[in-house]
């Protein structure tokens, strides 16, 4: 009971609230995020897209122990690392079943061990790049590659909110089940149970939807007024917004290390 109690406690939505306030905003004080943002960029774009690419194994469990001592570097939240077990393993049992269901053998595990292991890499460098960059920092970097300033504010303010969307959702999902009837019987492998809280969770998106949509549009005539639109086009006070970018000694020995370790990876791989 003991056991049970703690573990209802972890996956409480407060719970689940403070984890995600903690992915976005807890993590300054790691050395990824102390990097330039332009930086874990540039970084991502290699590490985010070139697995596809590579089907040297070696090479790609070199890879794979790089992200994963990223990840630890970064402190990612457990509960993330969590989600993206669940969804590889959900990935790969599913192809696997499948490749049985159409006459497949043992010897489809090994591309799929090598598939899990090309999105693992992809997925944990995704999660360590954007876990690493707060909400100001996401939105002033992609200022500063060229996004529309309407485009990188939406995004920053899509991560800020997602906390409050998510105890809102929670709590008009508790005003459905204390407004509805919960069935008499449980059924054959809780069904019903099943299929009522089913029910609700869908139902309770739409006055979730509604109450988005409300709050984004008093967003953004308060925007509106304060002249904040057109700070996002002004050369001259994206200038100044952004004058705090800049690359240091840290960044370039970043980059550095990671092309040595990826290089040295190819030359043993191919050994």
């Amino acid at each position: 009971m003991e056991y049970t109690r703690k573990l209802s406690e972890k996956l409480s939505v407060e719970q689940v609230k403070i984890e995600l306030l903690n992915t976005a905003y807890g993590n300054g004080h790691t050395f990824l995020a102390k990097l330039d943002p332009r930086t874990l960029f540039i970084w991502y774009l290699f590490f985010g897209m070139a697995p596809w690419f590579i089907h040297n194994k070696p090479v790609l469990i070199g890879l794979l122990v790089f992200m994963v001592i990223t990840t630890i570097t970064a402190k990612i939240s457990p509960l993330i690392i969590l989600i993206l077990c669940l969804g590889l393993l959900g990935q790969g049992g599913y192809l696997l079943i499948a490749s049985w269901f159409f006459g497949g053998d043992l010897s489809v595990i090994l591309p799929l061990i090598i598939l899990t292991m090309k999105v693992s890499i992809i997925s944990l460098a995704s999660i360590t790049v954007f876990c690493s960059i707060d909400p100001e920092k996401l939105s002033n970097v992609l200022l500063k590659i060229g996004v529309p300033g309407q485009v990188s504010f939406s995004i920053a303010y899509g991560y800020r909110m997602l906390p409050s969307l998510l105890e809102e959702y929670h709590h008009v999902f508790l005003s459905f089940r204390l407004r509805g009837k919960a069935p008499m019987k449980h059924g054959f492998l809780y069904w019903r149970t099943i299929g009522y809280f089913a029910k609700i969770a869908v139902l309770s998106f739409y006055p979730l939807l509604l109450s988005t949509a409300k709050r984004a549009r008093t967003t953004v005539e308060a925007l509106e007024v304060k002249g904040s639109f057109y700070a996002f086009n002004h050369p001259k006070v994206k200038k100044i917004k952004l004058a705090h970018l800049s690359f240091r000694s840290r960044d370039y020995m970043f980059l550095t290390f990671s092309a040595l370790y990826v290089v040295t990876l190819f030359v043993v791989g191919n050994i």
